[in-house]
């Protein structure tokens, strides 16, 4: 397994910004929000009221005796204990429904973002991180503002009000008391630095062991047949290690911290009844003010643990918070300019009877009304320009993926509507990439790809995209059913449009000996079928959509010869009017195509059609014998 992923690191303090953006997503429950700060408040009051209480008892007691006067402290004490009990219920309720929105409404939004970023995002990053994002560090998130962040203010409103009435009361006693909290600063200081690293490498760790949990199960078939499995398990047990470590260090440290606020607390409950009460002795003061000094010096440091741990886990989550508000905050590489959506809203506003998102919907059967592509005539596209594709031109392109090695070097290329363009090579010549930028999955390093004459960049991307069929050799299918797979390509489709499109591929045959026919399950990612079941599926899927650019990327590849033939005489329909590129490796899939061209380091060595290029006799012509051989010896082996 390979876990050479590096994400970014975080080494800064405490980013207060970074809170206050989670703090105002939450500030869209402003109800709740403000129902917790007022139980917060309420809760603090009635917390801090118990030893005022007390005072004025034992003062009373003190001076009158014990008396029917002390049964209205005692109804004080009960009508205080309902009063709290009430409202820290309204505190536990109000920051439950809080983190359940705002832990639904994060996960949301990386969802959503996760739709609209490139390709070379997904490149860099590994299934488990991102799927780290969106589950655990979301819910710590959750966690940490509805219930952290709300302790953290309870506990500065209670020390407040603590530190008032003891200022009031006596303001000597109440420095002695207040004036332990200097060192504990230091103290709080040293560990939270230390704290806040290591928890960071805990999420790191966490995020490569998810990866690496995935990348296993994924490859589980392969790991078995390579008897791989020791040392896989030994590769896991390494980062399991890791985490072990860093989890004991973050555990060590809060051991540590923790009770040094519980005994900073006994040192200043010693210091007051040490002070105190040689003025109790003194009649400086009452018992029952000594008596109440001592239990809000025992009090004083119990919110003040409480905050540091608050912090301690703030700077623990905040780890996750920087790598969730980076996913969050990731602009896309590709994406629609602010002329071409300014353009689109123009246009959505100028009398169009159709919504910008749906602009480019399939209005017609690709196989029962009509065999072209789905935007006729001289419509308009939601961006303003002409929605039918004329032409695509590649212009001195230039293309390099992240590791900055060129790709395609001045590539030049037109293609016009009806052609079919085959493209044949070395593995790694750039032949992938050439579709990839037609599609805008990646965008040119330099160099322009136009548009019947205008930079694709000019226009709308939804627009392009949805008017795309894609084939791949590894299709994917979603779990569900044959015909929600195939619906997927659009998502009005009848089912006599869909058993249509699948007639067309040859996949009706095979979908009818299913146990339930079209409704039956096709498994997480197609499991239960053959890769050629899966790739007629997907050809049926591309289909239906009715586009005007069709990319088969061996797309045949795991399809027999006789299913490909039949599957060619079909596509020969509806491919009418289309532009078509198709990546292959057998020969009969691209000899019917109008233009071959012969890929290699990223140029175009040879072009024409497959007798051109025959008579040529160059790298095409040494490509066609070689595999023609190896073909004729297949037959006679067979």
């Amino acid at each position: 397994m390979n876990h050479d992923f590096t994400e970014d690191e975080y080494h800064g303090k405490l980013d207060v910004q970074m809170w206050a953006a989670i703090v105002r997503r939450a500030m869209k429950y402003r109800g709740s929000v403000i129902a917790l700060g007022i139980t917060a408040v309420a809760a603090a009051i009635g917390d801090s009221s118990f030893a005022l209480l007390t005072k004025f008892v034992i003062d009373e007691a003190v001076e009158n005796g014990v008396g029917p006067g002390l049964w209205k402290w005692i109804a004080a004490y009960g009508f205080m204990i309902a009063f709290l009990c009430f409202f820290v219920w309204l505190f536990i309720f109000n920051a439950g429904r809080i983190s359940r929105y705002l832990s639904h409404d994060i996960r949301k939004e990386c969802f959503d973002k996760l739709q609209d970023l490139s390709f070379a995002y997904y490149d860099a990053r590994p299934v488990g991180w991102l799927m780290s994002r969106i589950t655990s560090d979301c819910d710590r998130l959750a966690q940490i503002i509805a219930w952290g962040l709300i302790d953290l203010l309870w506990g500065v409103l209670i020390i407040t009000i603590m530190s008032t009435v003891m200022f009031i009361i006596n303001w000597k006693l109440a420095l002695i008391v207040i004036g332990v909290v200097a060192p504990l600063v230091f103290l709080s200081k040293f560990f939270h630095k230390r704290i806040l690293l290591t928890a960071r490498k805990i999420r790191k760790t966490h995020s490569e062991i998810t990866a690496a949990y995935n990348e296993s199960l994924m490859g589980v078939r392969t790991t078995k047949t390579l008897v791989r499995e020791e040392d896989n398990l030994a590769e896991f047990g390494k980062l399991s290690s890791e985490m072990h470590g860093h989890s004991m260090r973050l555990a060590t440290l809060s051991s540590i911290y923790l009770p040094i606020v519980t005994t900073t607390g006994s040192v200043a409950a010693g210091l007051a009844l040490w002070h105190g009460g040689g003025q109790v002795i003194q009649s400086a003061i009452s018992l029952g003010t000594l008596v109440m000094f001592i239990s809000y010096a025992t009090q004083f440091f119990g919110p003040i643990g409480q905050m540091a741990r608050i912090i301690t886990e703030m700077q623990g989550a905040q780890s996750a918070g920087e790598r969730v508000m980076s996913l969050v905050n990731t602009v896309p590489q590709i994406k629609d300019s602010e002329e071409v959506v300014e353009r689109m809203r123009l246009a959505a506003g100028e009398g169009t009877s159709v919504p910008v998102a749906d602009a480019s919907r399939p209005t017609s059967s690709p196989a029962t009304q009509d065999s072209g592509p789905k935007t006729q005539g001289t419509g308009l596209a939601p961006d303003g320009y002409p929605a039918r594709i004329d032409t695509i031109e590649f212009q001195n392109i230039t293309f390099a993926y992240s590791n900055g090695r060129p790709v395609l070097t001045d590539f030049n290329l037109r293609v016009e509507a009806g052609q079919t363009i085959a493209l044949v090579g070395p593995t790694g010549g750039g032949k992938s990439t050439i579709v990839s930028l037609v599609c805008r999955f990646y965008e040119p390093t330099h160099g322009k790809v136009l548009i019947n004459g205008v930079d694709y960049r000019q226009r709308s991307l939804l627009w392009l995209q949805s008017n795309l069929g894609i084939v791949l050799q590894a299709p994917h299918l979603f779990s569900g059913t044959v015909r929600e797979n195939i619906r997927f390509g659009r998502l009005d489709a009848t089912d006599a449009e869909i058993e249509q499109a699948a007639k067309l591929v040859h996949a009706h045959d095979f979908i009818m000996d299913l146990d339930h026919g079209y409704d039956s399950e096709v498994g997480q990612g197609g499991s239960r079928l053959s890769t050629g079941q899966k790739q007629l599926l997907s050809f049926a899927r591309a289909i239906i959509a009715q586009p005007q650019v069709f990319v088969m990327d061996e797309a045949t590849s795991s399809i027999d010869t006789h299913t490909e033939h039949l599957i060619q005489q079909g596509l020969e329909a509806v491919l009418q009017g289309r532009i078509s590129f198709v990546i292959a490796h057998r020969l009969s899939t691209i000899r019917r195509a109008d233009v071959i061209l012969f890929i290699a380091e990223g140029r175009i060595i040879e072009q024409g059609s497959h007798r051109e290029l025959i008579q040529k006799r160059g790298r095409y012509f040494e490509l066609y014998t070689s595999h023609s051989k190896l073909e004729r010896e297949a037959h006679a082996f067979d």
